[in-house]
């Protein structure tokens, strides 16, 4: 089995920011919810800064809340 790496830590030039909803979509399930760190494959640090950069892009409306039906 290969070990599960997290990308922000082998990519150190790569900076997690809010307004590059893009990026931050790859971390929400098909109902918008955050991936937890068994499915991101991030480690706590960086899972940490992912979830409060999705939570500041709902508060900006860059990324929605729920899925739109």
């Amino acid at each position: 089995m290969q070990p599960n790496h997290c990308y922000y830590c082998v990519e150190k030039q790569t900076p997690i920011d809010y307004k590059v909803s893009e990026a931050l979509r790859y971390y929400t399930s098909g109902y918008k919810k955050i991936l937890p760190r068994r499915y991101t494959h991030l480690c706590s640090k960086h899972q940490r800064k992912i979830t409060s950069a999705i939570k500041r892009a709902r508060e900006m409306a860059l990324l929605p809340y729920v899925r739109a039906e």
